[in-house]
């Protein structure tokens, strides 16, 4: 099992082991250890938690004291969330402005990650709305150079077609029936 040293606070390391299958996990002991607060209670906290309670396992991780012990974990990706559960006012003194300012943290990213998509959706729109307005422009423009290619390829036939008896026919009149530019 290998274990590396994600931060330190209050002097405890909080640590990253992975199980037999390769998971990362997290003891919680050194975590309620720098932050002061009871680790039964938060083991009772995550036993009566619907979702955590199916994730919480119990892995061999290194304690601070070098030894192995069997030691409640979460998945990684779990703790996070859990560390959200926790009110600054129940942890020690030292650790409560580092607590209250995850929490900020925490609020600020679940905002951005819920309004973003419709921040995103909003200006897919408008740029849809802009793409809808050039398109109908470039479509009114082909149309119409659609016509004028018709007519000049009308006029290059009648131009193929132009006898010298016409030619000299409008010369005697003045009249030259080339289509005027």
């Amino acid at each position: 099992m290998d274990t590396k040293t994600l931060a330190r606070v209050n002097n405890v390391s909080i640590v990253l082991t992975s199980d037999e299958n390769n998971r990362k996990l997290i003891p919680i002991k050194p975590i309620c250890e720098a932050l002061g607060i009871d680790i039964d209670s938060q083991r009772q906290k995550l036993n009566e938690d619907d979702f955590l309670s199916s994730v919480t396992v119990l892995s061999t991780a290194t304690g601070a004291d070098g030894k192995q012990y069997e030691m409640v974990c979460l998945p990684y990706e779990f703790i996070f969330g859990w560390l959200f559960t926790i009110n600054p006012k129940n942890v020690k003194e030292e650790a409560r402005e580092a607590v209250a300012k995850y929490w900020i943290e925490c609020y600020k990213a679940l905002f951005y990650y819920f309004s973003s998509q419709s921040e995103f959706l909003e200006e897919k729109q408008k740029l849809i709305d802009e793409k809808i307005i050039a398109y109908d422009k470039v479509s009114e423009d082909f149309k119409q150079a659609e016509k004028n290619l018709k007519q000049a390829k009308i006029d290059l036939y009648k131009a193929k077609d132009f006898t010298y008896e016409e030619w000299k026919e409008a010369k005697r009149q003045k009249e030259i029936p080339f289509p005027e530019e």
